[in-house]
């Protein structure tokens, strides 16, 4: 009867510790989707003000076109990525494309000098900081939510119930060049 009672104790022990790891990892999986979220309204605030943007630009620089169509093109196909995956992949091509076009604004001083251009630049730079500051967030969310999967023991619970490794945020490699390059600075 005792040896039955401390069976059932420890499985019943057994299940809550279970039921425990099963719920940390659907939290972290929430908090991570939850980030994303985040960097999805920062997207979407981005990509629409990119038309004003390439609009303003236009009107200065009506022989750049093929810098422009690249960031409406880039900005389209971040419009149409559903999956977060996808997502991360059409905003790399968005940043990579507004790269082009701000080398492209460097041969226009009157450009750089034009009131509405200068707003928008600056809300298209405070959009990107907080762009910036919400990929660290769904990056540390994604860490947290790896380590959890591969710690033992709750590796064991997540696999029981399919939960992966997801990827973070993270430059292309065929940006990483560009970005570790030192700006050059010019007077």
């Amino acid at each position: 009867m005792v040896i039955g009672i401390i069976i059932l104790v420890v499985v019943v022990l057994l299940a809550i510790w279970m039921v425990s790891l099963y719920n940390g990892l659907v939290r972290l999986r929430n908090n991570r989707e939850n980030a994303f979220a985040n960097i999805d309204v920062q997207l979407k605030q981005r990509a629409d003000l990119i038309p004003q943007l390439v609009a303003t630009v236009k009107g200065y620089a009506k022989h750049e076109s093929e810098t422009l169509q690249k960031v409406t093109e880039a900005r389209a196909g971040l419009a149409n990525a559903k999956t977060i995956n996808e997502k991360i992949q059409a905003d790399n091509a968005l940043t990579s494309a507004l790269s082009g076009l701000r080398i492209q604004l460097e041969a226009y001083p009157e450009l750089k000098a034009n009131t509405n251009f200068l707003q928008l630049q600056g809300e298209i730079s405070d959009i990107e900081n907080k762009l910036a500051a919400s990929r660290r967030f769904f990056n540390s969310a994604t860490r947290e939510l790896n380590n959890a999967v591969q710690v033992f023991p709750s590796s064991i619970i997540a696999s029981m119930f399919h939960f992966t490794k997801e990827p973070m945020f993270e430059i292309p490699q065929e940006q990483r060049a560009a970005i570790e390059k030192a700006p050059e600075i010019q007077f």
